[in-house]
């Protein structure tokens, strides 16, 4: 097992100046949920059910994925994003000495499509090259995402069931698949 870094990277939240990064509350539950059910909304829209149904479900789903990134990446910044004081997406950074895994990254629908995710994650990479890291993230094989992730040099290093574990390293030098 790799070490965690001794210190979380935090310049590269200056570097996305439209943004305040700050840590998860409970009191950002409700919103989280919601965030969460957004993410998933096109997948559940051909399932027969009732909207409370769907409802029931994606809440049941954030709950399972909350306590699995609780459990995995007990020492990762849950982070929530923030413009102009209203709630906007999250970010979940898992830092260790080599590596910075993107746990999860999210912004609401009406902040995805105008080049913030992008801005996110260049920041990110950015920072992970100063320290000398390559960047990680897990991302579903028919996530829309995956294609951005493509265009900023992530390569597709393993895979996880319906998951594709993507990364990228300043000079290139991910094991493309």
């Amino acid at each position: 097992m790799r070490a965690r870094l001794l210190f979380p990277c935090m310049s590269f939240r200056d570097r996305v100046p439209a943004v305040t990064f700050r840590n998860e509350t409970a009191a950002d539950d409700d919103f989280l949920a919601e965030l969460y059910a957004s993410t998933r909304e096109e997948e559940l829209r051909p399932v027969p059910w009732t909207d409370e149904q769907k409802r029931l479900f994606l809440r049941s789903q954030f709950d399972a994925q909350c306590a699995h990134y609780r459990n995995h990446y007990y020492d990762a910044e849950f982070l929530v994003l923030e413009r102009d004081g209203v709630r906007i997406g999250r970010l979940y950074l898992h830092w260790l000495n080599d590596d910075l895994r993107i746990v999860d990254i999210a912004l609401m629908p009406s902040s995805r499509g105008h080049g913030l995710g992008r801005e996110i994650l260049e920041a990110l990479m950015e920072e992970a090259a100063a320290k000398g890291c390559s960047v990680s993230i897990h991302v579903e094989v028919n996530n829309p995402a995956l294609r951005l992730y493509q265009r900023l040099g992530f390569r597709h290093v393993d895979e996880h069931g319906m998951y594709l574990l993507m990364q990228w390293d300043a000079d290139g030098g991910a094991g493309a698949k």
